[in-house]
């Protein structure tokens, strides 16, 4: 794809996947009215498949022909598409989409974390231990262990953290695999996609056979949820990294809960706990010291004398 015209309102396009990736909890809830959670990831998958497939199409994108490269994306559709909308699908049955959103938001540093351990050359520094100290630290506040261990919405918010965990690695295994080939972006986009639509009809006869309800509210959100969320939002992150850097398109991450959070509280009446964003606050720290954004608290961290490379890329998300 020529970068000529595509980076050319960065800015706005920020904007649009911040909100894209934001809102997609909000169109999950809305989504539930009338499917089944399975019924959802389907639908998103499918819709964001033939959006990347045209965007490929129109842009003349050609897709991988290694057998490897689509066996590990294969790998990374499972960890990055499937998995994940599953069980952040499933959730959102006991917990509302502004609470999900916020454990989204935990992505980077579960990346951080299995980089730390599947990556030699991620060394744990003190900087970033701390960081991974803070985010989880966030977590624990947001969970609320002092309201008790019982129910589905405990169940539901592990499972929004395991859905975070499949990124993680998911994303360290897209690192280790498949970025050193040095290909497009979108052709990758538009193969796993492709790939986690594939897997989902296969799957559909088992595990998508509830009754549907379609109603023009829960067709609309699944369209949105798959053509922006799951479809324009990789073309977008891509033009950002191009024209920002990795590291400062990453910055996304910041936003997405402030957007689900807010759009949970205003078109679905969700209830927000002191704790959640008070949580989410300290999440987004520990991400931004894991990160090396506190630029003073990493000098103050550092041994004197230590030298520290610049320019180094932050969590992306896929």
């Amino acid at each position: 794809m020529s970068t000529q015209g595509t980076n050319k309102w960065p800015l706005a396009q920020f904007v649009l996947l911040a909100l894209a990736w934001g809102a997609s909890f909000l169109f999950i809830a809305i989504g539930l009215e009338g499917l089944s959670p399975a019924q959802v990831v389907l639908g998103r998958l499918c819709a964001g498949a033939v959006a990347l497939a045209a965007i490929s199409l129109v842009s003349r994108q050609r897709l991988p022909t290694d057998p490897i490269v689509w066996a590990h994306l294969a790998v990374v559709s499972v960890l990055l598409c499937v998995a994940p909308f599953l069980l952040f699908s499933w959730a959102e049955q006991s917990i509302g989409s502004g609470l999900a959103s916020i454990y989204n938001a935990t992505t980077p540093l579960m990346t951080t974390l299995v980089a730390l351990v599947a990556l030699p050359q991620e060394r744990p520094t003190k900087v970033r231990l701390l960081g991974l100290f803070s985010g989880f630290l966030g977590v624990l506040l947001v969970l609320g262990p002092w309201r008790g261990t019982g129910g589905g919405t405990l169940a539901a918010q592990g499972a929004c953290l395991l859905a975070t965990a499949c990124y993680g690695i998911g994303f360290v295994y897209l690192r280790r695999f498949v970025s050193p080939r040095g290909l497009p972006s979108l052709s990758l986009a538009t193969v796993q996609v492709g790939l986690g639509a594939l897997i989902m009809v296969a799957l559909a006869p088992w595990i998508a056979t509830a009754p549907v309800h379609l109603s023009p509210r829960v067709v609309g959100s699944i369209l949105i949820l798959g053509m922006a969320g799951t479809g324009l939002a990789y073309v977008w992150n891509t033009n950002l990294v191009a024209a920002w850097g990795a590291a400062n398109a990453s910055t996304v991450t910041y936003l997405t809960p402030i957007v689900g959070v807010s759009l949970g509280v205003a078109i679905l009446a969700e209830p927000v706990a002191w704790n959640q964003p008070v949580g989410a606050v300290i999440v987004v720290a520990g991400i931004a010291i894991s990160q090396g954004r506190l630029a003073g608290l990493g000098a103050w961290l550092r041994p004197p004398g230590t030298v520290t490379a610049s320019g180094g890329d932050g969590p992306r998300r896929a």
